[in-house]
């Protein structure tokens, strides 16, 4: 069911959170995010208003204050227990009280009680966080300030009444009865090239010549209706940096807080000659949410895909671009799962085109989100020899159980590698996250106007690749300074990838102010070493922003643990507990308090409950499936839920016709208008060829007779079709190279096993038929 209960409907209610001005502050790859929301209570009784929002699963809440008139009170890391009951005891005594704290399902989502605003009094809350920013495909760093929080899927059976479940009320995106500013000032090492964004920015403002600070702006008047991203690009983004920040003046030394912290960002180097090898053995398993929300446009605007029909491209062009010799299956899950085969099968040309077929027949018809299940499906299902398994998981992110997901592939990790990738506004960033952290793989998010193919394609190409094995991690240190690594061992390194590293400096050194850390592993039974050396000095006025983030990386370590020994393994919750007070950084355990002690009287009377909505993109019924789950849930109004307007299949880039249907109507059955690119994909062989055929004549806008006739006499139909094929791609669709360089190089080496002759004349005969200047080598033979 769908985690609603006890909503309040906001259906002609004031809602008191007025507006959010949010200021971010960059140093290189980690940035601080400072909210402050303004609360004003219309009400004519006293309110306690609650906000339920997103935070990115990496984020480490840091510090909470509050202002109610000119009084700030900035509030402390207590117990969770102990600070939920002061919060009660100070409402039912008058006292405007505020209570942070994290939901017990998935720790990217914080519940924020606002207790007891007298009638026409005004409150701002501030809350800090600290964050990684995830690296991009492009080289990008992405900072996301995620708007929406989707109504979390919760699997029938589990306990959702438990104190901690945080209940969301949702608006359409247009009624957000509040508005949000942003400022960011960045700070780089290397120069920033500029700053984009998914939102409407004012220009970027460089602050010295250096171009390694600048600040940018939301443009005036954002609703706060989709996640704002920001990407931002650095030269030389790749550089390993070592950043050492100064102990707190007021810890005790010898504590994380009280001794200095290191944070060693670091890009492995990958020898050429092993980047140009591609395995091909390899056990590929596709699981594809099927769920009724996967029916949502991918973006706001008309002519947006919906997200079930840019998986079915997905999908194409993944089964296009597998190796012969590897295995494969697809699962699609929702409220169950279907597999297109009983197991795992080799990768062959019936194989390939029986996959095929289901895909196109794929819709998103099977109910809710319960991705446990399936999970536990593939797990039970043995490993093949010698083809490693590797798990590509789809999914727009809305599930309630997340730590349970994330504890299970964390038990099967030894045993593959799982690429996730959030699809749409509001996937959860610490499922799609935590899933690929804990199976040695990679996460990707596709949000706005996003492609979800290159992201994909980019993944396969780390799942092609030989994997890392064999990782040492050595510290050097001057003789009196030792290290105590925050961060849990590097267990997967991929070319093009940063990996963080935390650990605490103790003690002093009289002389020397150099360290340095080796990184040694094993990569295509080749030895790799890389050094990197930092000063020990610590830098100046760093906020505290990496100390926090290392104390954020151990409490998630302590908490995985915590529940895998089920709470049996005394004190690892208190070593949670005490981590998370010392550093002012949230926990599962903890909650932030502040208590204003005001001139406040015993309260007489209710006291009033509202929820402040989140915003929701789409707006109307929801599936028949989850309808029967909600009804018995709340007998309110119901205010969330993603639009199910089903739309006719059409590519990307052109206007979608509407088309309205019933939720569990047949796939349409006239020829929707393919994108050429995918239409010459859908017409490649298993084997990485091409025939000579009309479907391949009208993607290169020619006749069967103007294809077929400048072929060179001695050469193979097949071949001389497999070459135009190139020819175009390379002519045409470099800007989309991204996503069909594997099929390329599945034609290169078919086209070479044929040992064909005249090839150099195919590739002249094929530029001059097709208007092209590709010259033989850049196709690669």
């Amino acid at each position: 069911m769908v985690n609603c209960c006890g909503l309040v409907t906001v259906k002609n209610e004031p809602v008191p959170l007025k507006s959010i001005a949010v200021e971010v502050s960059v140093q290189g790859h980690v940035a601080t995010v400072s909210s402050t929301l303004q609360y004003e209570n219309q009400e004519q009784s006293p309110l306690e208003a609650i906000f339920v929002f997103p935070l990115p699963g990496e984020a480490a809440v840091c510090r909470f204050s509050a202002k109610i008139g000119q009084t700030e009170v900035v509030a402390e890391v207590q117990e969770k227990q102990k600070a939920q009951e002061q919060y009660d005891d100070a409402l039912s005594s008058g006292q405007q009280a505020f209570l942070l704290e994290e939901s017990d399902e998935s720790p990217d989502v914080f519940k924020l009680s606002v207790g007891s605003l007298p009638p026409g009094e005004k409150a701002s809350v501030s809350l800090d966080y600290v964050t990684e920013l995830a690296v991009q495909a492009d080289d990008g760093l992405r900072l996301c300030l995620p708007a929406v929080l989707n109504p979390r899927y919760q699997p029938q059976g589990s306990d959702s009444g438990s104190g901690g479940s945080a209940q969301v009320s949702s608006v359409p995106a247009g009624s957000v009865p509040y508005s949000l500013s942003l400022s960011a000032h960045v700070s780089s090492p290397h120069p920033i090239s500029r700053v984009e964004s998914n939102c409407p920015l004012d220009p970027l403002n460089y602050l010295n010549t250096e171009k390694t600070q600048a600040t940018v702006s939301l443009a005036a008047g954002h609703q706060f209706d989709r996640d704002v991203e920001l990407l931002l690009y650095y030269q030389d983004t790749h550089q390993p940096t070592a950043i050492v920040e100064a102990a707190q003046a007021s810890a005790k030394p010898g504590s994380l807080m009280g001794d200095p912290v290191v944070m060693l960002s670091l890009y492995p180097e990958f020898p050429k000659d092993v980047m140009s090898s591609m395995t091909s053995h390899g056990e590929f398993l596709f699981v594809v949410d099927r769920s009724g929300s996967m029916e949502c446009p991918m973006h706001l605007g008309s002519g947006s895909q919906d997200r079930i029909g840019s998986a079915r491209d997905t999908l194409l062009l993944l089964l296009k671009s597998l190796p012969m010799g590897c295995y494969f299956n697809i699962i699609g899950f929702g409220s169950s799962y279907e597999s297109f085969f009983s197991k795992s099968v080799e990768y062959s040309q019936k194989t390939m085109d029986e996959a095929l077929q289901k895909v196109k027949e794929m819709r998103a018809d099977l109910g809710g989100t319960e991705i446990l299940q399936p999970l536990k499906h593939i797990y039970s299902q043995p490993c093949l020899p010698d083809q490693p398994r590797q798990l590509f998981l789809f999914t727009d992110g809305e599930v309630g159980n997340t730590k349970e997901v994330l504890d299970l592939v964390k038990t099967n990790a030894g045993s593959h590698r799982c690429f996730s990738f959030g699809i749409g506004e509001g996937a959860s960033t610490a499922l799609i996250s935590g899933v690929a952290k804990q199976a040695r793989g990679h996460a990707q998010f596709i949000t706005g106007q996003d492609r979800m193919q290159p992201k994909v394609m980019q993944s396969l190409r780390f799942a092609l690749q030989p994997a890392v094995v064999d990782i040492s991690v050595k510290w050097n240190v001057p003789k009196g300074v030792s290290v105590t690594p925050l961060s849990p061992p590097i267990r997967v390194v991929f070319q093009g990838q940063r990996a963080l590293l935390y650990a605490q400096l103790t003690g002093e050194s009289s002389g020397d102010t150099e360290g340095s850390v080796i990184v040694k592993y094993s990569l295509a039974k080749q030895p790799v070493e890389n050094q990197l050396s930092f000063s020990l000095k610590p830098a100046e006025d760093t906020g505290m922003t990496v100390h926090r983030l290392g104390a954020r990386t151990l409490i998630q370590s302590l908490e995985v643990e915590e529940r895998e020994q089920d709470g049996e393994k005394e004190g690892v919750k208190e070593k949670v507990i005490e981590l998370s007070v010392q550093s002012g950084v949230s926990s599962a355990f903890t909650a932030f308090i502040a208590v204003h002690k005001g001139d406040g009287e015993a309260l007489h009377g209710q006291l009033l409950r509202r929820q402040v909505p989140t915003p929701m993109l789409y707006h109307s019924p929801m599936p028949k499936m989850m309808l029967c789950d909600m009804a018995q849930c709340s007998p309110m109004p119901m205010m969330m839920g993603c639009s199910l307007q089903m739309k006719m299949r059409s590519p990307v880039k052109l206007k979608l016709s509407k088309k309205s249907k019933d939720f569990d109507s047949p796939a349409p059955t006239s020829k929707p208008v393919r994108d050429p690119l995918l239409q010459l994909i859908s017409l490649q062989k298993a084997s990485g060829s091409w025939v000579l055929e009309a479907g391949l004549a009208e993607v290169l806008a020619k006749t069967e007779e103007e294809v077929s006739k400048p072929k060179p006499a001695q050469v193979d139909q097949e071949v001389w079709a497999t070459v135009l094929a190139l020819v175009w791609l390379y002519g045409f669709k470099m800007e989309a190279q991204e996503e069909w360089q594997f099929l390329a190089m599945k034609a290169v080496s078919w086209i070479q096993d044929q040992k064909a002759t005249s090839v150099s004349e195919c590739v002249q005969a094929g530029n001059n038929l097709l208007g092209c200047q590709v010259q033989k080598d850049t196709l690669g033979l």
